[in-house]
């Protein structure tokens, strides 16, 4: 009988404890129906030697040292290629699994009524035990728009909401959220992994997109748990992943947008949310904030000069 092997890709910068907590909760977890395959680590450069020294415990762990930082798609892509197993999770280093989780995601992906389903998430929760952003719709003009100018809060159905933070069952969603993005390795290998031309941000968005338009679904779970302290690495420079995260949203757009709604979203992030981010900083006289969104959106300016494909 054959045993299905769950291959881990975890890309750390600078997570600290955080990434020795997350392979001591994969070493206790329950391996029902499963074994592991390799455990990998992919360390984009950091300089706390959070990659250091980490405990092997009862896990194949396999830690790649990169000499700069290569972006995480990339990353992920080059965990992957170390593995074989039947299926890959890309886990965020600030998360830590429940002893039943992986075994919940595996028995679902392996029984009929996962056979079509390509892409498994997972029920996310914060450190209080609370809900927390777990899958999204795929963005679109009219989302961002609403997120952008808060009509989404005043006009939903108008405007309706790119983020869910809960549901009460498990179902088929637009994307999962990519700290626990768990997927068919013949589904990776047929989509050649994440697009290495988002460096941070978008990537699971892009690839999920394009996994439905080949048929394969993603899937919320609830039954899979999984605890995520969020933005542990990226809260460490804001202005950079503010930044990757106006350039990624581009990005997605040029892929998979019409043109006229490209320019509107560029021309809406210059002109109207640009200056929100600003007046709000200013409001709250946090000037720290103020000079991070500045230099953002100067990078980002930069990134469209360079990048004019009009």
């Amino acid at each position: 009988m054959h045993v299905p092997t769950v291959d881990i890709v975890i890309v750390n910068w600078n997570t600290g404890r955080y990434l020795r907590n997350c392979i001591q909760s994969l070493a206790v977890a329950q391996r029902n129906g499963w074994r592991f395959g390799h455990v990998i680590v992919v360390d984009n450069a950091s300089s706390d030697d959070s990659a250091q020294d980490l405990p092997r415990l009862a896990v194949p762990l396999t830690v790649v040292v990169n000499k700069s930082n290569v972006g995480f798609a990339a990353a992920c892509n080059q965990g992957a290629a170390l593995g074989s197993g039947d299926y890959v999770l890309f886990l965020n280093p600030d998360t830590q699994v429940f002893p039943s989780t992986l075994s919940a995601a595996v028995a679902f992906l392996e029984s009929c009524a996962g056979s079509r389903i390509g892409i498994c998430g997972a029920r996310i929760v914060n450190a209080s035990g609370n809900p927390a952003s777990s899958f999204a719709r795929f963005p679109t003009l009219r989302g961002i728009t609403g997120r952008m100018t808060g009509l989404d809060q005043v006009a939903p159905r108008l405007f309706p909401r790119y983020q869910f933070d809960e549901r009460r069952t498990s179902g088929p969603v637009d994307q999962v959220i990519g700290a626990f993005f768990f997927v068919r390795r013949p589904l990776f290998q047929k989509l050649f992994g994440f697009d290495e031309g988002y460096f941070l941000y978008y990537e699971e968005v892009d690839f999920s997109l394009r996994a439905r338009q080949l048929g394969w679904v993603s899937y919320h779970l609830r039954e899979a748990v999984v605890f995520h302290a969020e933005n542990v690495s990226s809260k460490q420079v804001v202005a950079a992943r503010l930044f990757h995260s106006l350039r990624s949203r581009t990005e997605f757009a040029y892929r998979h947008w019409p043109w006229a709604d490209r320019i509107t979203l560029i021309a809406l992030s210059v002109m109207v949310e640009f200056p929100a981010r600003c007046i709000r900083a200013a409001a709250s006289r946090d000037w720290n904030q103020f000079r991070d969104v500045r230099a953002a959106y100067v990078r980002y300016l930069r990134y469209l000069a360079l990048h004019d494909r009009s």
